[in-house]
């Protein structure tokens, strides 16, 4: 009986001890690092009005054949704007930059363009967030690269840094143009 009762006793102190562990090795990863299933998927199918140009339409089909980058963003995103100045840099690149507005009003999506400058070969209006949730958007911003296939080749969600551009996003682009 006394063996039964140590080993009951140590339970507690076992179960502490997997939750310590479990913690320590979640500190370790990257908060930011969210794994998308549309990884080396095709692109989400859409078609969708141009933001100030509603009766142009951009499908996704139109854009097979580059790669190219599309950035998920509003006007009422404040890590948006954080982010614009590094946008607008890549958008000088040889890979055009496609932007999202998700689920924001055209008119101040439009200012906020006006205001900032407006670094996208396009803008697709995603009023009521469809597309964005279609390529797993939870969050803006986020940035996606797309292959000349039309696959997602990377993801990242919040703003983008220097160091996520040197380290990810430019070599991936210079490999996909080959």
């Amino acid at each position: 009986m006394k063996a039964r009762t140590r080993i009951w006793s140590l339970l507690p102190l076992a179960l502490v001890l997997c939750l310590v562990l479990m913690f320590a090795a979640a500190l370790r990863k990257d908060p930011r690092h969210l794994p998308s299933p549309l990884l080396d998927r095709p692109v989400p199918s859409f078609t969708a009005a141009r933001l100030g140009k509603l009766d142009e339409r951009i499908a996704s089909g139109d854009l097979l054949g580059q790669p190219w980058v599309l950035n998920v963003w509003a006007s009422w995103c404040g890590a948006c704007q954080q982010e614009h100045e590094l946008v607008k840099k890549l958008a000088t690149g040889p890979v055009p930059v496609y932007g999202l507005n998700y689920k924001d009003g055209i008119g101040p999506a439009q200012a906020w363009l006006a205001r900032l400058g407006d670094p996208y070969r396009a803008s697709l209006s995603d009023p009521d967030g469809r597309i964005g949730m279609d390529f797993g958007v939870y969050g803006l911003p986020e940035t996606f690269v797309i292959d000349g296939q039309g696959r997602v080749r990377y993801r990242h969600a919040g703003p983008l840094t220097q160091e996520q551009l040197d380290r990810h996003v430019l070599p991936l682009l210079k490999e996909l143009r080959g």
